[in-house]
């Protein structure tokens, strides 16, 4: 079924303070208000609330039709998920080629083979095609629902925090990065092993909760991949640049993925690169490559970063890392 185009309709005039509804396949959603850019240019994510037929609720008698049921029927869905007032996040991707719509095809695909507590789950999806409003051209538009979380990502918080010269405790700050460490050792868990390939406290949103750790959920799989490449030529590594330049952040991005060598094996491990560079910038504010660079002497980006660890073999693998997380915990904990 898709969006239909009269949920399309809706979804625009309520931006513009119309109202109106749009149905996502056999689903039914009122959208309340938009929450900020997503991606590329032209991508929003809306605060929506889910229309379940009162009939459904009343009597029983889910199921009689498009929209009856609601998502709390839908079969594998994990009901965690399930909003209980409702209220979902729905990402709309304008898509204006065939290879980013491949990439969106890409990441439906991904992100809907991991079912962990701390990666957001992609709760469904529909693409359109849509004709272009000037020359009649068609184009397409995605629409992904995930669960909504109103407290931000990591950087939000460490952001406000800064502005008020606070900062997170270090018990905080372990309970946080053991989460992200949990939902990427289950992407490194599969075979071939994914990686996440865009860690960085953007791509984190946390949940606050009363009398229990900060719920810390990992998001984002536009860039997620199988993790491991041989690569055996100068064109493959150039082709791998160029790809890492596109879709990974620069202060966050492994040094085999700013200048890789002919002959390499890369592995899930740019993924625990990215991964200590978040915890540098929960503790500071900043990623540890985010500072004014000595140009006059020769220094750049990519010089500073490659210096750092120049060689990734020597890196630990999530689960070496979970282990001493655990023991940082443990000692901070009593």
């Amino acid at each position: 079924m898709g969006c239909s185009f009269s949920g399309l309709n809706a979804l625009y005039d309520t931006v513009g303070g119309g109202g109106g509804d749009i149905w996502v396949n056999d689903y039914r959603f009122r959208v309340l208000r938009r929450l900020g850019d997503a991606g590329p240019a032209g991508s929003s994510v809306f605060l929506v609330k889910e229309v379940v037929a009162a009939a459904a609720v009343s009597d029983g008698t889910a199921g009689a039709g498009p929209g009856a049921a609601g998502l709390a029927k839908k079969k594998g869905v994990d009901p965690s998920h399930i909003s209980a007032d409702g209220t979902y996040a729905l990402k709309k991707v304008l898509i204006q080629s065939d290879q980013h719509l491949e990439l969106v095809r890409q990441e439906i695909r991904v992100s809907s083979q991991f079912s962990h507590p701390n990666l957001l789950p992609l709760l469904e999806n529909a693409i359109i095609a849509v004709k272009g409003v000037q020359d009649g051209s068609q184009n397409h538009e995605a629409y992904l629902l995930f669960p909504v979380h109103l407290d931000g990502t990591l950087q939000d918080v460490t952001k406000s925090m800064q502005e008020k010269k606070e900062y997170l405790s270090t018990i905080t700050i372990l309970q946080i990065f053991r989460q992200l460490c949990a939902g990427l050792k289950h992407m490194h868990s599969f075979e071939p092993p994914y990686a996440h390939n865009g860690v960085k406290p953007d791509n984190v949103l946390i949940t606050q909760r009363k009398e229990q750790p900060h719920l810390a959920i990992l998001m984002d799989f536009e860039s997620a991949r199988p993790a491991r490449r041989a690569i055996r030529s100068q064109a493959e590594a150039l082709q791998l640049q160029e790809w890492a330049s596109e879709h990974c952040s620069a202060h966050f991005r492994a040094p085999e993925l700013w200048e890789c060598p002919p002959h390499a094996d890369i592995d899930e491990r740019t993924d625990v690169w990215s991964l200590g560079c978040t915890l540098y910038a929960m503790m500071y504010g900043k990623s540890p490559f985010d500072y004014e660079l000595d140009e006059s002497a020769g220094e750049s980006l990519v010089t500073v970063i490659k210096s750092a660890q120049p060689h990734p073999a020597v890196r630990p693998n999530i689960d070496d890392i979970i282990i001493h997380v655990d023991k940082l915990i443990a000692k901070h904990s009593t």
